[in-house]
């Protein structure tokens, strides 16, 4: 397969033609003639199948797993015949996020040269990836020399305070305003944090990582379930402290049940014991965190030092910066929707977000680190147009590069879609966005508002009704962005552009696929996406 470059321009604009028949002939023609544009091999269905499950890090370097988009139990059987080096990197959730202080890909290298014993850091794998990487871990000791092959050894993540999650830096908690209007289902923020001496800087495009507290209310009813005291010592500190700001309290962990077992007989022991093995004997152990342990096995009195060795620590999280230090110097700001969910009778909260959105101080300094992004940057050359998918608070990083466009002049037009559930409420950054648009940086602005019609209407939808001017940009060069949900969104968005090349690009459903997997390949297709 060969790199596909943009088409010139064979349709004259002097021809009789609108600008978007022009585009559809441009495209059609430019599959066909024009020597420069290389081939493209037509795929087979299986081909389609494996494309659309991210077979564009296949071509890189054989990890057709490589893909957030898919399940645990997909990756893993892509990687089934592989060295166990590879199949610790399809245990990984894939999103190259950082969290973990690597990439997913380091983070498997680390583990299987036994330089990296923690085996939970991968935040958005959870609980499964955590499993299954203990479960690989087990195989390292009685695998064969080929199954872990000497590597060149990466640099280690920078000590240097504030550029990784081992050596946070300390900033200022500034504001927090919220971004939906009365009415909204949701509840999100725009937060401020003051960077000026902290010594840290950042690109458009990067996230920050926070470390952040647990709720005192949820730290006092495991304390009241535990019949201990607030202050009993544990870790040198007492045990309040501890399970406010050390541990985390959801989900609950493995380790945990294991020691519930211990502490009980019978039939609840033996439920305890499907727990921690990862079954589900009474179908609610994806609700199960450490506070509703304590309430299943209400007989439980684990000793407090016990108790807090069985948790897992408190992570941090990571969340794509909103801003640009060109526009914002010292500055840094994040998009934030505030998790609040009821199980059963009990409200439960997302950690960091409720922290950010309720529980900051202003003034307070918290520990926190900017992760460079990994392949989410905007082009080298100014003059390139961009298209960036950003529904909801995936509109974060697209904020941070308009401003970065506006700062530095960048000539490239600029294209973003933006989707949210009401129009009258949901509209993040509507004023700044207009602004931006009336004054040219903006070039297009494409809405979507899922609950404001009698049917739903999304981001994928808006993309295929402006698909022939869509193509035309993609023809012309234009990089595409994503930032949001893995799960669906980006999948219905990569479809939707499939769709689109297809059809106003004049080629096959596997022609199309194809040029969107070369589009990843090339950089032209980057995801920030979780």
């Amino acid at each position: 397969m060969t790199v596909l470059t943009p088409p010139r321009e064979l349709i004259p604009p002097s021809a009789p033609f609108t600008p978007e028949q022009r585009a559809w002939l441009n495209g059609f023609f430019s599959a066909f003639v024009a020597p420069d544009l290389g081939v493209v091999t037509p795929l087979s269905a299986d081909a389609n199948a494996a494309l659309m499950g991210g077979a564009e890090s296949d071509i890189d370097d054989g990890a057709p797993w490589h893909d957030q988009t898919l399940a645990l139990d997909a990756r893993m059987d892509l990687a089934k015949e592989r060295p166990l080096r590879r199949r610790l990197m399809a245990a990984m959730a894939q999103q190259d996020c950082g969290q973990c202080g690597y990439d997913c890909e380091k983070y498997a290298d680390a583990i299987a040269e036994k330089k990296e014993a923690r085996l939970n850091l991968c935040a958005p794998g959870g609980k499964d990836t955590a499993r299954m990487l203990k479960t690989l871990f087990a195989e390292l000791d009685a695998a064969a020399p080929a199954e872990t092959p000497a590597r060149k050894t990466e640099p280690a993540p920078s000590s240097a305070p504030g550029r990784s999650r081992d050596a946070p830096a300390r900033a200022n908690f500034v504001s927090r305003r919220r971004l939906n209007k009365e009415g909204s289902d949701k509840e999100t923020w725009h937060i401020e944090f003051d960077l000026s001496k902290s010594g840290l800087d950042y690109k458009a495009g990067d996230s920050f990582g926070v470390f952040v507290k647990n709720d005192l209310g949820l730290v006092d009813q495991i304390i009241a379930m535990l019949g201990a005291s607030h202050v009993t010592p544990v870790r040198d500190k007492t045990l309040r402290e501890v399970l406010q700001s050390d541990v985390s309290l959801w989900p609950a962990p493995d380790a945990l049940f294991d020691l519930v077992s211990f502490l009980t007989g019978g039939a609840q022991r033996e439920k305890a014991r499907r727990l921690a093995q990862g079954e589900d004997p009474d179908g609610d152990a994806a609700t199960l965190d450490v506070l509703a342990v304590l309430q299943k096995f209400p007989g439980v009195r684990p000793h407090p030092e016990a108790f807090v060795e069985a948790l897992e620590p408190l992570q941090p999280r990571l969340y794509s910066i909103s801003s640009s230090p060109k526009t914002a110097p010292g500055r840094l700001s994040l998009t934030v929707d505030a998790v609040r969910y009821v199980i059963g009778k009990r409200k439960r909260l997302g950690v960091a977000s409720t922290f950010l959105a309720a529980r900051a101080a202003p003034g307070e300094a918290l520990p926190v680190y900017v992760q460079a992004a990994h392949d989410f940057a905007l082009p080298d050359d100014p003059s390139t147009p961009i298209i960036m998918v950003g529904p909801g608070t995936g509109v974060a990083p697209f904020r941070a590069f308009l401003q970065e466009r506006s700062a530095t002049k960048a000539p490239g037009r600029n294209w973003l879609f933006y989707g949210h559930q009401r129009s009258a409420y949901d509209f993040f950054y509507a004023d700044e966005f207009d602004a931006m648009k009336e004054g040219g940086l903006l070039t297009r602005l494409s809405l979507a508002w899922s609950r404001d019609g009698a049917e739903k209407f999304y981001v994928q939808d808006r993309m295929r009704q402006a698909g022939s001017e869509l193509w035309a940009w993609l023809a012309e060069g234009a990089h595409f962005y994503v930032c949001g949900d893995a799960q669906r969104m980006a999948k219905d968005v990569e479809r939707a552009l499939v769709d689109v090349v297809a059809e106003f690009g004049a080629r096959s459903a596997d022609e199309a696929i194809a040029f969107v997997a070369q589009l990843k390949k090339s950089g032209r297709y980057q995801q920030d996406v979780y």
